[in-house]
């Protein structure tokens, strides 16, 4: 049987994977960006609410998320599991010999992080560092990536450049030959760079804010 607090928590795993707070979930599935929030699950006379079968229905269309994938989070029970990543820094993420091809951290002997297990097992942590990516991500906010995810319009990612540049925006636009990127930082220019410039491109799948 499922649980009041089951069902909210399969909500909010299902806003972390797709790296959004549950207000910007709703307000993606063209509900009013309130429906979620922890206040409207619990009425003035302590009376438990629960979300509509169409609210559930229209986030899992506006996520592209299979009814299957949402059955499984709600089949989880207990507290959220939880899986240790290697934390990188943003100035070793922009030398050389730190990362594979691929985008995945190369060595060992990183330090590590827990979150949320929701992404996948090639995902790695990024602590921010700088004003750059502000209001979104501030100095000493921690990202996790994933190298792996399938990457669409309007996702946050992580880009590094064939210069060791490392970039955190948005991603607006990807063709055969460039990829348009967003500020994320209102005082930054979007950025357009060619395909050979790009030395690989991760999606944010979480953040500590």
């Amino acid at each position: 049987m499922l649980s009041h607090n089951q069902v909210w928590a399969a909500i909010d795993a299902l806003a972390a994977k797709n790296d959004m707070s549950a207000s910007a979930l709703a307000k993606r599935a063209g509900l009013d960006s309130t429906t979620f929030n922890k206040s409207k699950r619990v009425s003035l006379a302590n009376r438990l609410r629960w979300p509509s079968t169409e609210s559930i229905s229209k986030v899992l269309e506006a996520t592209s998320t299979p009814i299957e994938e949402f059955l499984g989070i709600l089949d989880a029970s207990g507290p959220p599991k939880k899986t240790s990543v290697p934390l990188i820094g943003m100035a070793q993420a922009g030398a050389g010999g730190f990362f594979t091809d691929g985008g995945f951290p190369a060595g060992t002997g990183w330090d590590e992080i827990s979150f949320p297990n929701v992404s996948g097992g090639h995902s790695y942590a990024l602590e921010i560092s700088g004003d750059s990516m502000l209001p979104v991500y501030r100095d000493g906010d921690v990202i996790v990536v994933n190298p792996e995810a399938a990457v669409r319009r309007g996702d946050r990612v992580v880009v590094k450049t064939t210069d060791g540049e490392v970039l955190a925006k948005e991603l607006k636009r990807q063709t055969g030959k460039t990829l348009e990127l967003r500020s994320l930082n209102a005082s930054h220019e979007d950025r357009t760079l060619t395909m050979d410039q790009v030395e690989w491109m991760a999606r944010v799948v979480w953040s500590s804010q």
